[in-house]
């Protein structure tokens, strides 16, 4: 099938020349065509450009015509840090943390993310599997293309392989890329509450071989943070997940700096993600370096905690990347025209450099940047059409209200139900 959109007020984010990401002060570079036309064919971007040039169709069969109607075309967020599988929610804690408890006093009382462990262990792999459908069939309807979910939620072996499995189904049956990370390094479990070494020695001897086994992960993650696991824990872990061809993507600096930054960034991680608090020596160890920062501003609205410095490492030269963060816990929400709008608000960030975060940095920190995060010929037909918009500014401005009109994922317009 072929499709073209044609009356598109403003086609967003177009490259001639795919970059892998952008950087520092070319983050504010944002190009658009206006009165513009876009065709796809055979899931791929075949053409675009102003209606000006446009030479009409000379072959009718096969083909749909859709009238954007003077709306925009955007391609579609890639989301490359998100917890979508998970057993149940925790809007118990949600109103601990109103009533005074900390996220560190919660988890100290069997909440956090021991508490999504208890549930998913509960849990059977076709109930994870039509919970997470569902709310991925959300995520794309807000425009979301391309996914990376994590497991963590496990701590045994059992219940981290159920997850991963349920994220291969959906990579079986979702239109959309998604990668999957193998977080077994996410807290302790309670049977190793006073043992972290048997808990490392099992996932090196036992989890990694199994994942490997069944070709169930991408990635390899692990909590980097004060109370969970150290810089040396995480270099152990990463070296161990290398050796079955995993890549590192890694959570640090969400409440304390420990100096993970800089070794994530010497282990050649893809990303290092969190960040909301960053010292010069971070931002030094990522410059230069094939490293993404990642940050997750709707994680710091919903606990009430920094926002990642957006501005000074961009104005340090540094590329950024922003993602959802979503799990039951401390985000529970994968909404990415929210986060583009928090960080326009809460970060200092430009429009045109959350849009860039969201797409082409997003798909780098996914591995996935010659194929997806911008309109170019070839890339895939992944894009939304919005509803009539005033400009693209209007996205993160008009903040909490739909604006997305129809999305397609692979030149194919997405209507699950």
């Amino acid at each position: 099938m072929k499709v073209i959109i044609k009356n598109i007020a403003d086609l967003v984010q177009v490259e001639h020349k795919i970059q892998e990401k952008v950087s520092g002060a070319a983050m504010k570079n944002l190009a658009t065509i206006k009165d513009a036309f876009l065709c796809m064919e055979d899931g791929l971007i075949t053409d675009f450009g102003s209606m000006d040039d446009w030479a009409g169709i000379d072959d009718w069969n096969n083909t749909e015509v859709i009238d954007a109607e003077g709306g925009m075309v955007f391609p579609t967020w890639v989301d490359s840090h998100s917890h979508l599988v998970f057993g149940g929610s925790r809007e118990g804690e949600f109103v601990d943390r109103i009533n005074g408890l900390t996220y560190e006093e919660i988890a100290n009382r069997g909440g956090g993310i021991l508490n999504s462990a208890k549930k998913l262990a509960e849990a059977t792999e076709d109930e994870l599997y039509e919970s997470a459908s569902a709310r991925l069939i959300e995520l794309i309807k807000m425009g979301t293309g391309a996914l990376e979910i994590k497991s963590g939620y496990g701590l045994s072996t059992e219940s981290e392989l159920k997850m991963l499995r349920v994220i291969k189904r959906l990579k079986e049956n979702f239109p959309i890329t998604i990668k999957s990370t193998f977080l077994g390094a996410h807290a302790l479990p309670l049977a190793y509450k006073d043992n972290k070494e048997a808990y490392l020695k099992l996932i090196e001897e036992e989890m990694l071989p199994k994942v490997a086994e069944e070709d169930l992960a991408e990635y390899v993650d692990i909590f980097c943070e004060k109370g969970y696991f150290s810089v040396e824990d995480m270099e152990r872990v990463v070296n161990a997940g290398k050796k079955y061809g995993l890549i590192p993507k890694v959570h640090v600096n969400q409440f304390n700096i420990i100096g993970g930054v800089p070794s994530a960034v010497k282990l050649g991680a893809l990303s290092v993600d969190h960040l909301e608090i960053v010292n010069q020596e971070d931002i030094d160890a990522l410059k230069g370096s094939a490293t993404m920062p990642t940050l997750l501003p709707s994680c710091s609205f919903f606990l009430k905690i920094p926002y990642g410095p957006a501005r000074e490492m961009m104005d340090q030269g540094l590329p950024i990347c922003l993602a959802t963060d979503y799990n039951p816990g401390s985000t529970p929400s994968g909404n990415m025209n929210f986060v583009i709008s928090l960080a326009c608000i809460q970060m200092n960030m430009n429009p045109e450099e959350a849009i860039n975060a969201a797409t082409i940095n997003g798909a780098y920190a996914m591995g996935i940047s010659e194929n997806e995060g911008s309109i170019a010929k070839g890339k895939k037909g992944n894009i939304f059409i919005t509803k009539k918009i005033p400009s693209y500014a209007f996205l993160p401005y008009n903040f909490g209200h739909d604006i997305i009109d129809k999305v397609f994922i692979n030149g194919e317009l997405f209507d699950r139900n």
